[in-house]
């Protein structure tokens, strides 16, 4: 069955909306695997698009050919990322029965916090965010627009209210980055003792 954790640390679902910052699900997608944490990965059609926009990763457009794909990149173990298609619904993380308890959104577009807010389950990603929330589970939304209208605040603001944890990707420089990657890393780090997976990347303030 695939929703077996015996052998993994954790079961986390990763959604990846259409906004911008592909790299950090990219760099946040390769550490969960290496924490040995069970992936259900969800990728908006939008997402697909930015992600071959901002990066020099080229990914399978066929969700089972990523999946595929993404197993042999990262070396990741056997049912240990699941990749379903956007209308899935017999995927696990569509039902509070199979779903996992953790979700992040990274990055989370607007058009995704609004339907999460909203209770729209249009799509699997935004369904997978429902599930979490009804099953009071954890929720990290990592949103990267600016600036913001009054009502992009009010959404992120009612989901905070409901104890989702909104993360904006504004990575600190107080760690004097010398790389593009070092930005991105301490982003990630926020992102996972957030969910409480072990990292090494960034040790934290005064550590």
């Amino acid at each position: 069955m695939q929703t077996k954790t015996a052998e993994f640390s954790k079961r986390i679902t990763l959604g990846i909306s259409g906004a911008s910052g592909s790299q950090y699900a990219v760099r946040l997608l390769e550490l969960l695997l290496a924490a040995d944490v069970q992936v259900h990965l969800l990728m908006s059609d939008a997402a697909k698009v930015v992600m071959a926009t901002e990066t020099d990763e080229i990914w399978p457009a066929d969700n089972k050919a990523l999946q595929l794909f993404l197993t042999d990149k990262y070396q990741a173990k056997a049912g240990q990322l699941f990749v379903p298609s956007s209308k899935d619904w017999f995927s696990p993380v569509a039902s509070g029965s199979g779903a996992p308890k953790q979700m992040v959104i990274c990055p989370c577009s607007m058009g995704t916090v609004a339907a999460v807010a909203q209770g729209m389950s249009t799509n699997l990603l935004h369904r997978a965010a429902d599930v979490v929330l009804k099953e009071r589970g954890q929720l990290v939304l990592i949103p990267r627009e600016t600036p913001l209208s009054p009502i992009h605040l009010e959404n992120m603001l009612k989901l905070s209210r409901l104890g989702v944890t909104i993360m904006p990707a504004a990575p600190g420089f107080y760690r004097k980055p010398k790389t593009l990657d070092d930005l991105i890393d301490l982003m990630v780090a926020r992102i996972l003792d957030h969910l409480d997976v072990d990292q090494s990347i960034y040790a934290g303030w005064g550590r």
